[in-house]
């Protein structure tokens, strides 16, 4: 593939993993809306998903009726996912020079996955919770695996041309 294909194709997965992040993190902030539509979504899927959703929903609108403030703490997730975003607007500029934001955001990916199993079980998040959790540590180490790979590709191709 040519190079200019190869920082095509990077720069659409980074794109993509920055919209994803944004749009994931700002699902934080309806929140109660959120919880309500997953708890009448999953109501025809029956247990354990119905049961956990409908629970959530209640706990979540409990929360805000009562202690409203609490959720600012979800805002600030929110902000968090678009400041991360933002970090990879280095690698979408330049790829090569900026490798690490994307190495970084692997490592990110794979710390997902101790979070979601183990400290999960603490909160009484359930088994199969966790997974889906788990779920967006995997699935956003795919692009970011792709990423990484075309960047080598980059580099050793501007090597070969230095000589």
């Amino acid at each position: 593939m040519s190079t200019t294909a190869d920082l095509r194709s990077i720069r659409r997965w980074i794109a993509f993993f920055m919209a994803a992040l944004i749009v994931s993190g700002l699902t934080a902030v309806p929140l109660e809306w959120g919880t309500r539509w997953l708890a009448d979504l999953t109501e025809v899927w029956g247990e354990p998903w119905s049961g956990w959703a409908a629970y959530a929903a209640e706990a979540v609108a409990h929360v805000g009726g009562t202690y409203p403030m609490l959720f600012y703490g979800t805002d600030w997730l929110a902000f968090a996912h678009v400041v991360i975003a933002l970090a990879f607007v280095g690698p979408y500029r330049d790829p090569v020079r900026n490798r690490w934001v994307i190495e970084w955001g692997l490592w990110c990916c794979l710390l997902v996955l101790p979070l979601a199993f183990l400290w999960a079980p603490v909160r009484g998040i359930p088994f199969f919770w966790r997974c889906v959790d788990a779920s967006f540590g995997v699935i956003g180490a795919v692009p970011l695996w792709l990423v990484l790979r075309r960047i080598d590709g980059l580099a050793a191709h501007s090597k070969r041309s230095l000589v």
